[in-house]
């Protein structure tokens, strides 16, 4: 028996990865947060699964449904939505199915951002423009932030954020961004992105709130960054028609020559 945690993906159904599909498919039992993950995923179920909602349980009901198909020898999906690398709340979940003996596996999923930058057709690091991508969130009522994570500190480096899971907090991010990013920086928000109602509202700093009044909520993504632009970048050097690569050497004279044979 073991306990699949699954990344179901951002939200449209075709997005779940071949094996997660797969294991969905092999599991008698599936835990699914219901908030999140659409219905069209449980299609994969097989025939007469137990199904189990997640969003109404606390951690100790969701372990014990863990715990039950344990001793009934019975394999379990754990669905979460987008990827369980950030904040899927697998960790807890993992930690005590360690101190059960209780084996798992982890099967990424396509994150959120993902599937942001799909929808606005925008690569996130341009040359010239921006070479990191920071997933970042503002304080929350299930979790804080520690002390050094913070807007302004991530602002001052210059790179693409993209802040998850703080709608609530648009003013405050357009307060504590401002000053490194400028006014005038591009500013897109995706609400749902990937599912069929997905919503996409471009603007800059100084226009972002009035933009969106309040008609996102939950699972709207921010992204702030000149990328968005989608201008003034330079071309990468690894297509660069003089750029000398292992796959591509220039002359006989290359450090690679016959490197890629």
């Amino acid at each position: 028996m073991t306990v699949h945690f699954i990344g179901a993906g951002p939200g449209a159904p075709d997005l779940l990865t071949l094996r997660g599909r797969d294991l969905i498919a092999a599991s008698p039992v599936c835990l699914y947060a219901g908030s999140l993950v659409p219905a069209a995923v449980l299609e994969h179920c097989p025939p007469g699964a137990r199904i189990v909602n997640t969003a109404p349980l606390d951690l100790d009901a969701i372990m014990a449904e863990m715990a039950a198909a344990h001793e009934a020898g019975l394999d379990v999906a754990r669905l979460h939505s987008g990827d369980l690398s950030v904040w899927s709340a697998m960790g807890e979940q993992v930690r005590r199915l360690r101190a059960m003996d209780i084996p798992f596996t982890v099967t990424p999923g396509v994150p959120a951002f993902a599937a942001a930058a799909a929808v606005l057709e925008t690569e996130l690091t341009l040359p010239g423009l921006s070479q990191s991508l920071v997933l970042t969130r503002t304080s929350g009522r299930a979790s804080a932030m520690p002390a050094g994570e913070n807007l302004p500190a991530f602002a001052a480096t210059g790179a693409t954020l993209a802040i998850h899971l703080s709608i609530h907090n648009l003013a405050r991010v357009v307060e504590e961004l401002t000053p490194a990013y400028g006014a005038d920086c591009p500013v897109a928000v995706v609400w749902r992105a990937s599912w069929p109602d997905q919503r996409i509202v471009r603007a800059r700093l100084e226009t972002i709130e009035q933009a969106v009044a309040g008609s996102m909520e939950r699972t709207a993504l921010i992204v702030v960054g000149r990328v968005l632009a989608g201008e003034g970048f330079a071309e990468s050097c690894l297509y660069a028609p003089g750029y000398d690569r292992r796959f591509r050497p220039q002359d006989a004279s290359s450090r690679f020559a016959g490197a890629g044979e």
